[in-house]
Parts: structure tokens; sequence; C-alpha cells
């Protein structure tokens, strides 16, 4: 939340001439198009205007994190010669705001009667009745086209230099950050376009989790570095052409420090927000198979060098590097796994990630307690892969602020393929299962001909 005084603002409204009718427009305006203008200027004709900016908090909790921030959008708004004042909406919720300045009037368009600001609408109308307040609604403004708005933001936004930021930005602005496993450019447009309403708010995933377990298997090779670097990355390069959102990216333990150079420089180059590592050594094996007794760790410090080598190369602080730790994979326990932790941090890791493979979260919550009594600052991250009973509430609860869903997509859509598969042999004839899947439309609909 914006640090500023709500409750000053509205001491300095009681004690202005009142004289003068008040209006409050409550505004996302990320990227300001003339219907904005329209409804500035049609509240500005009932009276002095106040807008209540939406925080970027507020956004986010309807819908993607702003392509500019609030003190950016504030300059804009504060520039229009309609508006008077600019304050923080720190809700997409109007009512604190409304009964702080209890204003005349509030000015909106039409179109919030349906979809998710429905709800916000009545809150609006109710507490106005509370001093004979009114809403007025403007017809919304024709000859605005959605979706070319939609698709420059997403040009915007897209673009690597913008896309690598917006991890660290939505891990600012939301109690926790969704990633959803993508192996391939029709996955991450599932990613980017499904969403849920959920209590009254627009649910959807925050980015995608490029996953060397995933990649490998859509290949056809085992999760063993089969697949080098370079045909990673172009997977990687298919993913981000046709999606907007940020990208972590599964490096293993991010091979020799030679080869750090052209990692780095390529997955900045694609807009990848984050590199995850790993701490373990020799032959790659996934660290879900249970018998891990020849697994080996990196020694600390010499892992640390390797932390401190990406983030030397990187050439923005914004790519951030997350250190995972597998000391519970191997058995080590938590003590081995809070040192690392300690010394990773030191070595500059923006995030650290505490990897497991019990059903139970208890070890991997009893680690987030006792790392966030020093490291309160540093962001947690987690893979309920065999925890999966656990709600998101309970790791924001537990100190985690980055939740990672690695794999699900890919094994929800192999017995769904293999089911059709064995039904076309079956049957002789494709009948059967065309109720079960979607028609050919949508996959049309959904990669879109620009």
């Amino acid at each position: 939340m914006l640090n500023i005084n709500l409750c000053h603002i509205g001491n300095i409204y009681k004690k202005q001439n009142m004289k003068k009718k008040t209006v409050y427009v409550g505004l996302a305006a990320d990227i300001l198009h003339k219907g904005h203008i329209n409804i500035l200027k049609t509240a500005n004709s009932y009276g002095e205007v106040t807008v209540g900016l939406l925080t970027d908090q507020a956004i986010a909790s309807y819908k993607n994190i702003p392509y500019l921030d609030y003190n950016k959008r504030k300059v804009v708004i504060e520039n229009i010669k309609y508006v008077k004042k600019v304050i923080p909406q720190n809700t997409l919720d109007y009512v604190h705001n409304l009964k702080l300045i209890k204003p005349d009037y509030v000015v909106h368009g039409d179109d919030w009667k349906t979809g998710v600001q429905k709800y916000t609408r009545s809150r609006v109308i109710k507490t106005l009745k509370k001093w004979s307040g009114k809403l007025i609604e403007p017809k919304y403004t024709k000859n605005i086209s959605s979706t070319l708005i939609k698709k420059e933001m997403t040009n915007i936004i897209s673009s690597p230099e913008n896309r690598v930021s917006r991890l660290k930005r939505l891990m600012n602005s939301k109690d926790i950050v969704r990633i959803l496993e993508s192996h391939n450019s029709l996955t991450g447009l599932i990613i980017e376009q499904t969403s849920i309403i959920k209590n009254k708010k627009m649910i959807e995933f925050d980015g995608m989790w490029s996953s060397s377990l995933t990649d490998s298997a859509t290949k056809g090779k085992p999760d063993n570095s089969s697949v080098d670097f370079s045909s990673r990355i172009s997977s990687l390069n298919e993913m981000m052409d046709a999606t907007s959102k940020p990208l972590v990216f599964d490096a293993d333990n991010g091979g020799q420090l030679e080869h750090l150079p052209f990692l780095i420089r390529s997955l900045e180059r694609t807009g990848t927000s984050a590199i995850i590592i790993e701490d373990k050594i020799g032959l790659k094996k996934n660290s879900l198979f249970k018998n891990q007794s020849d697994t080996k760790q990196d020694k600390p410090k010499i892992f640390a060098k390797k932390i401190e080598k990406i983030c030397n190369l990187r050439s923005s602080k914004d790519f951030m590097v997350i250190a995972r730790i597998e000391s519970f994979i191997v058995g080590k326990g938590i003590i081995d796994a809070l040192k690392r932790a300690e010394i990773y941090s030191k070595a500059g890791a923006d995030a650290i990630l505490i990897h497991g493979k019990e059903k139970s979260p208890s070890e991997i919550f009893a680690f987030a307690r006792e790392f966030k009594k020093s490291k309160k600052f540093i962001p947690l991250v987690s893979v309920p892969s065999t925890y999966s009973k656990v709600y998101e509430k309970d790791l924001i609860k537990n100190g985690f602020k980055i939740v990672i869903y690695a794999n699900q997509l890919l094994r929800a859509a192999y017995p769904a393929m293999q089911n059709a598969a064995k039904t076309i042999l079956d049957k002789s004839r494709a009948f059967e299962i065309d109720k079960k899947i979607i028609p050919i439309k949508e996959i049309i609909n959904l990669i879109k001909n620009d």
C-alpha cells in the first residue's frame, strides 16, 4: 500500500469551501484514451473532480498489473485540465474513499453495469445514499476499439525489456504470484487466456514456468540434460512469441561456469524474468525420484560463486536469480537447508526455492518460518508437486511469495490424448470422442491470426 494518510486527505476536504460541488472518479488509466477524457470532462461539468487512481495492487486484484506504475499514471492524470486532485484508491471497492470525501457525485461509464465491477457499482450506490449523493453514468464512448487497445498493450508488455520486469512488479502488487507450467506455445496461450470469476474477482495465472522435465518429455527425451540449452531456448522463443506474461526458466544446475554467459544473454534477449538454478551436481536426475542416494549437492560456497557469476552477468537487476535448495531431497534436513539459504542470499540470490518430496508441507513450512526470522524481505518460492493438497492461502501464511505449478498441464494432457488414441483404435472412427474434445473452431479462435 502507498504510504499516504487518507484520513488527512479527508480532513482537508472538510475544511474546503463546500459551496462547490465535489465529484469523484475512479480510474485505472493505464492507457489513456478518449473515453477517459470524456468521463473526466463530464465529471468536471458537475463540480471539482477528484480522481481516485487505482494503485498497482488494486488493479492486480482483478486483472494484470498495469503497464505504467502508480506514480507514472498519477503524473499523467494530474496534468489533465479537468482534474483538481488525484488520490490513491487502494482497492477496487470505492467505499473507503467515498466515506472520507463524501462527494456530491460519482461519475463512471455505464459499462460497469455488468461484469467484474457490477458488485462495486452496487456498493457505490448504497454508500452515496447516506448523504444523498448521486451516481452519474455517461454512455460508453463509441468508436473505441478495445481489441486494438488490448493488442497495442500486449505488444508493449511483451517486449523483452518490459516483460523481464513484470515478475518483480507482480510480487510487489500481489499476495502470491501464481505460475503455471508451459511446455509449448499452445500451453502458453492457455495460461495467457484462462481466467475465472471467483468471489467477485477475476483470477488468472500470472506467468509461465519452463521446466526441463516437461520440455524434455515433449521432445521424447529423458530428464537428464539430454536436451541442451540451445534447444530449450528455441522452445522458449516460440512460447514468448505467442504470449505476453512473464516466464521463469528452470536451468537445472546452470551447467558449467563457462556456459553461463551464453545462457544469461539468451534468456535476457527473450525477456525471461527469472532463472532458477539448483544446487545439485553430477548426472541429472529428477528430484522426485524416490531413490536419491547417489545424488550429490554442490558445496555451498562453490554454488554461491555460480550465483554471484549470474548476478554479475545479467544486464538488469529486474532479471531475478532464484536459488533452489535440494537439502530435503537428498535427506540432509532443515539445518543444512537454512545454512545454504543464508549463504545463497548473501551471494545475491533474489529469492529462495526450497524443494521437497514429502506429501506433507510440514518440513517446507518449518524451513520458511525459520528463514523468515532473519531474511523476511527475501521472497520464498514453493513448488507443491508432491504436497498438492496445500492451499495458496496457507503458502501465503507461511511466507511464500511465488507458487509454481510445475507439470500439471503436461500430466493432464497425456492421459486425455492417450484415451483419445485408444478410443479411435477401438471404435475404428473418431465419433465417440467428439463430445469429449473441443471443437476445431475453438482451437482456431485460441490461436488468433493477427
